[in-house]
């Protein structure tokens, strides 16, 4: 058990944690969320004894093993898999012991020792240390390379599965998945499903928390809450909070307007003097309760794409690769204007060699990529970032865009990705990877592009933010080529899935549960290295496409209707407080604005019928579209 009281955390200046009562229990499995900068990472230092609290105490178990993964790890020559295999520590120890005993010929001891090796799993370390290699996508032929190999990415995988290998009582991962293709996270969460210890692990992937964990641990404005349930179950009982808090607040509020009113009245008149002051004390001593409010810094759409060509983009018998040798070949695919593809593959399968490729960033090898007239691609690459420049700021970079557009609706359009103020104006260097993540993100935005490519752009990308860009692409009304490890994301904007594999590129007939399914399949041996299907790989495609022209032809008519719905829901909001001023008698007092306030009423009943007509207009041209879709 971990034990939290009256604890206070601060990092220099800036307090993060306040007061914190906290019991944790052995086995919890327990997801930590906040804001960027809340104390999450901080907490885990002070559990790590890498920090410590000013106020308040820490109780941890005695022989309580840690297990986390490592910020650094310095380039050296010894193989991947004995690296991995130094993360038991007490099995290392016993190997330098039973060295020793050999190198004093101690009989007697190395008997002991053997049994202990034996019971510490000394013979099964090196299959353990593979399976979990291979698990987070190392290849077979990778585990006895160097550890100087691997690039930065692959290193952070080695240091993962160097902590998993560690026999730990808590685990504390930080971002885990930031660095694993999907096929990794859908294994690393089975993993940890079945992990017997304590686990916390910080993260902005809200599926990856729904299946992994019992518990959230939130951390807000330097206090601490743990609810039951995984994201899904938190965000549920947080909205249900947030809503009895903004009650609470709305009713004290008419209390507040109610006692001014009062005291504005009668504190002039010394008969009601006494009655006034007491008003007053009452409105001192009252708990101002906060508004009640999703309190993202995000609020951004996707610009109206410009106008493109249909289809947008064709690869026919196209080959890619590098240095003339092809990663994918034989790649048959058409982009229909509108079209929303997300695309499924391992690490290194060439799912960015085929963003490349439709991005223009790579020619073909063989075969042909032809764009449409008009086509305007925005391509978001893994390492966007590294082309910013580090001396300007965001509104440098975005006028070097767009020189033409005026100052302040320049700003205006960053202040959306909470680039407000000086920040704005302050060169980026200092920026951490989520920020320039954003800006990267801003600029494809502001061009319009009515193809977007995107190769993982939740990198980096706090919660909040991931679930703004998420509401974005939504209204986007261009085409989307998706690769991501996010399958929230995957699976609120993509509606077609793709996968690379076996240097081929084609339709996957399911969705991402039936994507875990067949790769658990496949790791059984029960299924072919092609996905189900694979016999009909060119009518699968033939269908794809087909229903990439239908969706295209649909969409114009289910965003007309949801944007409709959202002004009448608007219209009907106004008409209702509208309607509620109108009754009060006191709104009789100003003639003129009384006569003002009717005329509107009469204008938003206008347009709330002529928007009712058009949305049954639509409705009936839906269903028709539908169901000659269907014949």
């Amino acid at each position: 058990m971990i034990t939290l009281r009256l604890l206070t955390l601060a990092r220099g200046s800036k307090l993060l944690l306040e007061g914190v009562d906290l019991t944790l229990h052995a086995g919890q499995k327990i997801g930590v969320v906040g804001p960027n900068g809340c104390g999450k990472s901080s907490l885990f230092a002070l559990l790590l004894g890498e920090l410590h609290q000013e106020a308040g105490d820490l109780e941890l178990p005695g022989q309580l093993t840690v297990a986390h993964v490592a910020q650094d790890l310095a380039a050296s020559a010894q193989a991947a898999i004995e690296f991995v295999i130094d993360g038991d520590a007490p099995l290392r120890a016993l190997e330098q012991e039973l060295a020793q005993a050999h190198a004093r010929d101690d009989g007697e001891h190395l008997a002991a020792l053997y049994e202990a090796y034996e019971h510490a799993g000394g013979y099964t370390a090196r299959s353990r240390a593979a399976s979990l290699m291979h698990g987070l996508g190392f290849a077979a032929g990778e585990l006895e390379q160097a550890v100087e190999a691997f690039s930065g990415g692959w290193r952070m995988r080695l240091k993962l599965a160097r902590a998993l290998m560690c026999r730990s009582d808590l685990l504390l991962l930080d971002e885990p998945t930031n660095h694993l293709d999907l096929d990794a996270v859908i294994w690393l969460e089975q993993w940890l499903r079945d992990y017997p210890g304590t686990l916390l692990a910080i993260s902005h992937d809200r599926d990856f928390l729904d299946g992994t964990v019992g518990h959230i641990l939130a951390i807000e404005q330097c206090r601490v809450k743990l609810y039951t349930g995984n994201y899904s179950a938190f965000e549920e009982q947080r909205a249900m909070q947030l809503a009895q808090q903004q009650a609470a607040y709305q009713k004290q509020q008419r209390e507040i307007a109610h006692l001014h009113s009062y005291v504005e009245r009668f504190r002039a008149k010394a008969t009601k003097a006494r009655q006034a002051q007491s008003r007053l004390k009452a409105l001192a001593r009252m708990e101002v309760i906060s508004p009640a409010h999703v309190d993202t810094p995000f609020d951004f759409r996707m610009r109206e794409p410009l106008a493109g060509p249909d289809p947008l983009l064709v690869l026919e018998a196209a080959a890619a690769g590098y240095d003339g040798r092809a990663v994918l070949t034989e790649i048959k695919l058409s982009i229909a204007a509108g079209a929303r593809i997300g695309l499924l593959g391992r690490n290194g399968a060439g799912k960015s060699t085929l963003i490349k490729l439709l991005a223009g960033a790579l020619a073909p090898l063989q075969g042909t990529r032809q764009e449409g007239k008009g086509l305007a691609i925005g391509y978001f690459a893994q390492h966007q970032i590294d082309v910013l420049r580090p001396d300007e700021s965001p509104l440098q970079h975005l006028v070097r865009i767009d020189a033409r557009t005026r100052e302040q609706e320049l700003r205006n359009f960053l202040g959306g990705f909470d680039f407000r103020g000086d920040m704005a104006l302050e060169p980026i260097a200092p920026f951490s990877g989520g920020e320039k993540a954003r800006l990267a993100l801003a600029l494809l935005v502001w061009q319009r592009p009515n193809l977007l490519l995107l190769d993982e752009p939740t990198n980096h990308l706090d919660l909040e933010m991931r679930h703004a860009l998420t509401l974005a692409l939504q209204e986007y009304e261009g085409a989307i080529v998706l690769v991501s490890h996010d399958r929230h994301l995957l699976r609120t904007t993509a509606d077609s899935l793709w996968l690379v594999a076996n240097g081929a590129v084609q339709p996957f007939d399911g969705d991402l549960d039936d994507y875990r399914d067949w790769l658990r399949q496949r790791e059984a041996g029960a299924v072919a290295a092609e996905p189900v299907g694979a016999t009909r790989k060119q009518q699968k495609r033939d269908e794809a496409e087909a229903r990439n022209r239908r969706y295209a032809q649909k969409r114009p008519l289910t965003q007309r209707l949801a944007k409709l719905e959202r002004r009448m829901a608007e219209l009907e909001r106004e008409r209702a407080l509208l309607g509620k001023w109108l009754a009060d008698p006191e709104s009789y007092a100003d003639a003129n604005k009384f006569k003002a306030e009717l005329a509107r009423e009469g204008k938003i009943a206008a347009e709330l019928t002529k928007s009712e007509e058009e949305w049954l207009a639509l409705q009936a041209e839906l269903e028709t579209f539908e169901s000659e879709s269907s014949d």
